[in-house]
């Protein structure tokens, strides 16, 4: 090859690594080049000065060293993963406290369990106080609803209790099987008596008494009732317990008859008294000062104070 057929310049002048030499020092590198006692570039003439072949990475830019390249699976220092750091562990641990699955806050089902028992207590508790003071409360109308009688006389029966209840079936009496006096006598010539066969006794007379031996089981107080006529008028007699002090009994026109209608004076009236365990005598007599038109008819005691 000659360089009329090739060009102004010979293979060696075709340096391929020419634009290096033009960045690392440009005009200055070619100036350095001249500087340093090497002719301008003449064609057919190799250069006389070239760069060094440095490794990569150590070829300086500004006076600047580039560190080199860290070998393949070496750890570089200029990086770190999150975990090899102090405390790095605990950055991907799972998810932050009161959170169940998906991030949704947990509910404290003890808290709300405790509070449920806590209010259904107040409210029994609640229930239990209304309960026995309403309890009390009656049981203070019952015993101040029913006014004693008079020493003297009996009041109008009533049906509603004022005292304990009977505990057992007491003694009751027809009038006719009582102890009778001579002045006293059995007839059944008025109807409507309660007793059996419908016999009665008549105290008409002073001095006519009917009286009843009874047992009780026990001491204490009790009721007497009595079943009686009277023609449409008022009647009173005379009570005595165990021969002890004798007191009136009221025998009023209580069925509101017309005067003269036995049959349809038929009625009850009561009084309290106090008997002793055992055998005790109730006399009901007609004694001077009583109004003794009355027909007895039956007897019968109940425990406690109680009104028919």
């Amino acid at each position: 090859m000659t360089a009329g057929n090739n060009g102004a310049g010979t293979p060696e002048d075709d340096d391929p690594f020419a634009h290096l030499y033009r960045s690392e020092g440009g005009e200055n590198g070619a100036q350095g080049a001249a500087g340093n006692g090497s002719a301008a570039r003449r064609p057919g003439v190799p250069r006389a000065s070239y760069n060094q072949v440095r490794a990569v990475g150590e070829r300086q830019y500004g006076q600047r060293q580039v560190p080199a390249q860290q070998p393949y699976g070496q750890q570089n220092a200029h990086y770190a993963a999150p975990e090899t750091l102090p405390g790095g562990d605990n950055a991907r641990q799972g998810p932050p406290p009161g959170h169940g699955h998906g991030g949704a806050p947990r509910r404290n089902h003890k808290g709300l369990l405790i509070g449920a028992v806590a209010v259904v207590a107040v409210v029994c508790i609640g229930i239990g106080v209304a309960m026995l003071t309403n309890k009390n409360g009656d049981k203070k109308d019952e015993a101040g609803a029913d006014p004693t009688p008079t020493a003297g006389e009996s009041v109008k029966p009533s049906e509603k209790p004022s005292g304990k209840p009977s505990q057992g079936p007491l003694p009751k009496e027809a009038a006719a099987s009582l102890s009778l006096s001579p002045e006293a006598s059995t007839d059944k010539s008025v109807p409507g008596a309660k007793a059996a066969d419908g016999a009665y006794v008549s105290l008409n007379k002073v001095g006519a008494s009917a009286t009843w031996s009874v047992d009780v089981p026990k001491s204490g107080d009790y009721t007497l009732l009595i079943d009686y006529g009277v023609p449409g008028k008022d009647a009173k007699t005379t009570l005595g317990v165990n021969g002890g002090k004798s007191d009136k009994i009221n025998m009023s026109n209580f069925a509101h008859a017309s005067e003269g209608a036995w049959d349809k004076g038929w009625t009850t009236t009561f009084r309290w008294i106090t008997l002793n365990k055992g055998t005790n005598t109730i006399k009901i007599s007609c004694e001077q000062g009583d109004q003794c038109e009355v027909n007895l008819d039956r007897v019968f005691l109940k425990a406690g104070h109680v009104k028919r």
